[in-house]
């Protein structure tokens, strides 16, 4: 049974009062997070690329504009009071800015507190206390150095890791984690990817893994989802997309990363057009057509579907299935 699904899920914001265009965010992405056993997805992509949008989409956040949200089967907008709040605890969320996620008036218990209060998880502030202990003990700080303090008076890291103790508090199934170490030194994220990659293993927590950066995707995950332009392009086991990309903008996305081997540098420079905002608006075929290096006439006229190219990897290219069509 999957945990969460998400069907033809589609995004559109209005250009303007005035005008009925739109700009399409999500366009028709679908994808599955299975309840067992637990795995770290990433959703990868160049800025704009729709993402985040996911992300909100999934925790409820935004409203779709087609498509639907399942959890366990049931539209999230369609869930009982009662299942709702279930779905608020089993699926958290860790941000980008471990700086804006907490009230600077406040000292950071109460980030830890107040969920535990909130969903009933603790009879007594004695047993809230000893289980925000137990979780930021799990996320690698030791409470007698944070617990008491502002949020001024932490590292960037240590808020991170706060709030990593604050999601699984909850006993959470999901995690959406958006661009959670882009903020942090890089001295820091491999720490903080390990903490979720233990969240995993030791206590079975999925992770919805937000980042356009693959190397750290390469590292932690095991399916990647890579979009473009609000579309995925490519999806599939982490290794076989990264060391064999099949889409020509995965390509292009992987040959783009330098080596950290002065000996071995770029022997031509990537270069590709501007995309213009009329084009994002209104596209009736493939949406990487005006920048990929192998586009056919088909890639102008019809939009490619996601098709299964072999045993869990699929690919949005007419290179790889003309004959669907």
């Amino acid at each position: 049974m999957n945990l969460i699904e998400v069907k033809d899920l589609t995004k559109k914001f209005p250009l303007g009062r005035w005008t009925k265009k739109a700009l399409t965010a999500v366009d028709k992405v679908s994808f599955a997070i299975p309840e067992k056993p637990p795995k770290i997805i990433t959703l990868a992509g160049e800025s704009g690329s729709g993402k985040t949008t996911t992300a909100r989409l999934i925790l409820g956040f935004i409203k779709p504009t087609s498509g639907v949200v399942l959890w366990r089967g049931k539209d999230i907008w369609k869930l009982k009071k009662e299942e709702w709040l279930q779905y608020r605890r089993e699926v958290q969320a860790v941000f980008q800015d471990p700086y804006s996620a907490f009230n600077p008036l406040f000292k950071v218990d109460r980030v830890l507190i107040i969920p535990l209060k909130k969903f009933g998880m603790a009879s007594s502030d004695e047993e809230a206390y000893e289980m925000a202990c137990k979780a930021l003990e799990i996320v690698g700080l030791r409470p007698e150095e944070v617990l008491g303090k502002y949020p001024h008076q932490l590292s960037g890291g240590q808020r991170q890791r706060i709030m990593l103790a604050r999601a699984f508090l909850l006993r959470p199934k999901l995690i959406v984690a958006d661009e959670p170490v882009s903020m942090i030194d890089a001295s820091l994220r491999a720490s903080i990817l390990n903490i979720m990659f233990d969240m995993k293993n030791k206590w079975g927590v999925s992770f919805l893994y937000i980042t356009h950066d693959l190397s750290t995707a390469y590292y932690i995950s095991d399916e990647i989802i890579i979009m473009y332009r609000g579309s995925i392009m490519e999806m599939g086991p982490v290794d076989k997309v990264i060391e064999d990309p099949m889409h020509p903008y995965v390509r292009l996305l992987i040959d783009s990363i330098p080596v950290p081997d002065p000996d071995q540098r770029w022997t031509e420079r990537i270069v590709l057009p501007k995309v213009e905002l009329s084009q994002v608006v209104e596209v009736k075929g493939c949406k990487f057509y005006d920048r990929c290096p192998h586009r056919m006439d088909i890639c102008a006229e019809k939009m490619p579907k996601l098709v299964e190219v072999e045993p869990g990897r699929k690919v949005a290219c007419f290179l790889y299935h003309r004959e669907a069509y």
